[in-house]
């Protein structure tokens, strides 16, 4: 069944995407970039007020790829308590030296690669990530200017890269300025789960205040086309 997660940036949209039962509370700051972080400090007191109640995952930031730089990133952010760590791909730097970097870690802790599609990434990468010990692998978009991921990437390359990511038993997460009317086509594809920061906020303004009633009729098209 394919779950929902919801982008928050503050301790208040946590606890109202809680109330309306989302799968997974995604912590990071939309103002700072696509993947921008949050203060580890703040991470670390939202995941003690949500103690447990619902999954939560955090980004990193928008770092270059530097082994030592994303390693010390992951290293605090997992001493956060958080579920999952997500790190972007981009596409410049070594990705081959910051993914070696990271197999001692990725085998106690969840992390989530970020991959790009408006950057044209090499889904070959997948399958060194599921070796390197990572649990999932995500598609999201990195200029949110663009619209969504629909528009930016061939529906036949995200179903294959569903597939890719599906087959090698990782979980698969689908993002990237997604609108409500992007629902029914993506269900089809049966992702672990669906993002959203932008749909859910007042406007569909990514940096605005996440509104509860978008949060709501999001959830349950997700579980509509779920059945």
């Amino acid at each position: 069944m394919t779950g929902m997660l919801a982008s928050v940036n503050s301790l208040d949209e946590a606890k109202l995407v809680l109330a309306e039962k989302v799968n997974i509370i995604d912590l990071k700051e939309p103002a700072l970039g696509s993947l921008g972080g949050l203060d580890a400090g703040l991470v670390k007191e939202i995941v003690a007020v949500i103690n447990g109640q619902c999954l939560i995952s955090a980004t990193i930031g928008d770092l270059p790829m530097q082994p030592e730089l994303i390693f010390n990133a992951v290293k605090e952010m997992v001493e956060t308590g958080v579920n999952y760590v997500k790190i972007g791909f981009f596409p410049s730097g070594d990705v081959t030296q910051v993914i070696e970097k990271l197999v001692g870690i990725a085998a106690h802790v969840d992390l989530i690669a970020v991959l790009f599609a408006d950057t044209k990434p090499d889904f070959r990468l997948i399958d060194t990530l599921k070796a390197a010990g990572f649990s999932g692998v995500m598609l999201d978009t990195l200029d949110k200017t663009n619209g969504s991921l629909t528009r930016v990437m061939a529906k036949a390359d995200i179903e294959r890269f569903v597939l890719h990511v599906k087959s090698r038993q990782l979980l698969c997460g689908l993002a990237g300025s997604l609108k409500f009317e992007d629902i029914p086509q993506l269900m089809s594809y049966r992702p672990s789960y669906l993002g959203f920061r932008g749909a859910l906020c007042e406007q569909h303004e990514r940096t605005g205040r996440i509104n509860a009633q978008s949060v709501l009729k999001i959830k349950k098209s997700i579980a509509e086309f779920s059945c």
